[in-house]
């Protein structure tokens, strides 16, 4: 295990949203900080730091983390994926364009953390129910929506990740 001086600046490398990208940071330093301030990936916010809201939720080699936990350090050599890696170029992504069809985000502050739990959720859970949904969903504190669109939303794309797009289109 690697030990790490809190004052020293470690250099990291890692693969964020599929590129490869290298910084320092101190031991001490929270991940979503050195995602937001030194990368400047700014999609992952910083809402109660204690790990609770699910705001900074990102993933770590396809597992939701909470990036207020976790040590920018402990990053060296993984895969991270933000929000800004849900879209594709710039269109938006499944699960972003979902949330804006069932209008399910308002003041957005919450959004980026929901839509990392539910793209590693959707990945584990293909059919996922409503419940499964609202459970996964527990982590995270959301105080505009009432929740109902997100899980709408959520729902819809695993309908349609689980449809044939010919199907869907009445081609077949």
């Amino acid at each position: 295990m690697k030990r790490y001086d809190s004052q020293t600046k470690h250099r990291i490398t890692f693969t964020l949203n599929g590129a490869t990208r290298t910084g320092e940071a101190q031991s001490r330093l929270l991940l979503c900080d050195f995602l937001r301030h030194t990368i400047g990936a700014t999609g992952t916010h910083v809402g109660c730091e204690h790990g609770v809201c699910g705001a900074c939720t990102v993933r770590i080699d396809g597992q939701a983390v909470r990036s207020c936990l976790t040590l920018a350090v402990q990053i060296d050599g993984r895969r991270i994926d933000t929000v800004e890696g849900l879209a594709d170029g710039e269109a938006l992504g499944d699960l972003q364009a979902a949330f804006r069809r069932h209008h399910a985000l308002q003041c957005g502050f919450c959004t980026s953390g929901i839509l990392m739990s539910a793209a590693a959720f959707l990945d584990a859970t293909s059919n996922p129910t409503e419940r499964q949904v609202r459970e996964m969903l527990s982590g995270h504190l959301c105080r505009c929506t009432g929740y109902a669109p997100i899980v709408r939303a959520i729902l819809d794309v695993a309908r349609l990740r689980g449809t044939n797009p010919q199907e869907e289109a009445g081609n077949v």
